[in-house]
């Protein structure tokens, strides 16, 4: 059935690229002009040598203010597209789909990730070779667009980026209030001057823009970028359960209002067509959602200070590097340890899940996402 089929692909990733595979299924053919495409490859060179047919998908949340009317600037007491030009990387996804289809890991990329930015053209200067530097991450985005940003996670982690998605502020709110708005649970009170975000402990259902505030919220409780990545996974997990649920799927008008929201908001490279959807879709459909995982990146250093740069984190260098390895070789993440058997049994324990690099699955339940 096709929304049995659904269900399972919905669950397999993050928001963007999940309602890009279930609209397969609904005849993407048809439909697959509305999709906005960006050219993020052409002349990248020197990218990592691919060593399986795992895919690694780069979701970016932009903050750019296209398509927010004024009332949704008042409302996130944000500036204009006049007053902030451009956009910038709010929110950086690694997703990892395995050759076998049949797991799923989606990383949070800190945004004050100390990196080094490759040597690139000038943005105000396209006369003016700018030299290989150290930075934050989201400076790649802003110095060099999607483009910059892809080689500097190549070259941090030796991962090849297959395929690029990117959605806005707008696209974001669209999303969510066609779902109907989408429950999230914190165990303290939330008072954020800069998100503007004022929220008692407790479940509540946020309607777009009070969920852009939410996961945006990063400067009420001193964990800054840390805590916000968490919020954001606990939230990317809430969405996943309401989009998977009977309630949407099995409601037309549900589904068709969060597609095109999600059609109509998100932009993905010109590589990524239509039948690379659909087969993906045939390829994920059992799925199972205790394999799809969230976590963030393993930092050694979450309150880092570099002369002319800032404040910045660090990533944990041996985490990290046999993570990315594990990624490259497409590898579980989350190791299954079977002990020996007791000396009063013959029979071996259960296995034992061992996970040092502190994943959560995505059908979590919110009150307990958040630690």
């Amino acid at each position: 059935m096709k929304s049995t089929r659904a269900i399972r692909i919905i669950t397999s990733l993050s928001v963007a690229v999940v309602v890009m595979a279930s609209v397969s299924w609904l005849g993407l053919g048809q439909v697959s002009g509305k999709i906005a495409r960006i050219d993020v490859f052409n002349g990248l060179g020197n990218r990592p040598e691919k060593t399986s047919q795992a895919l690694n998908y780069l979701l970016v949340g932009s903050d750019t203010r296209e398509g927010l009317t004024k009332e949704q600037m008042r409302q996130l007491r944000v500036g204009t597209t006049a007053t902030a030009a451009g956009g910038r990387s709010d929110t950086m996804l690694l997703v990892h789909i395995s050759k076998s289809r049949d797991r799923v890991y989606l990383i949070s990329l800190p945004r004050d990730s100390l990196v080094t930015l490759p040597e690139h053209v000038s943005s105000s200067n396209k006369n003016k070779i700018v030299p290989e530097s150290q930075a934050k991450l989201n400076a790649a985005f802003a110095y060099g667009g999607p483009p910059l940003l892809i080689r500097t996670i190549e070259a941090k982690t030796n991962l090849k980026i297959d395929h690029y998605v990117e959605i806005s502020f707008a696209g974001f709110a669209g999303m969510v209030d066609a779902l109907g708005g989408i429950e999230v649970c914190s165990k303290v009170d939330i008072d954020d001057p800069k998100s503007h975000l004022v929220m008692s402990a407790g479940v509540h259902t946020l309607g777009g823009i009070e969920a852009l505030k939410y996961v945006r919220t990063r400067d009420f409780d001193g964990r800054g970028d840390i805590g916000r990545m968490q919020r954001q996974q606990q939230f990317m997990s809430s969405v996943l359960r309401k989009a998977t649920s009977s309630g949407v799927l099995l409601n037309p008008i549900k589904m068709v209002n969060f597609i095109n929201a999600s059609l109509a908001s998100v932009t993905m490279d010109s590589q990524l067509n239509s039948n690379d959807l659909l087969n993906l879709g045939k390829q994920m459909r059992s799925l199972a959602s205790g394999n799809v995982r969230t976590l963030t990146v393993p930092l050694s250093n979450a309150n880092g200070n570099v002369p002319g740069i800032g404040s910045v984190v660090v990533w944990d260098e041996t985490l990290t590097t046999e993570l990315w390895q594990r990624l490259r070789d497409d590898l579980p993440i989350v190791d299954e340890v079977t002990p020996s058997p007791s000396a009063s049994s013959s029979k071996s324990a259960s296995p034992v899940m061992v996970d040092k690099f502190k994943t959560r699955t995505a059908d979590e339940n919110p009150c307990g996402a958040i630690k």
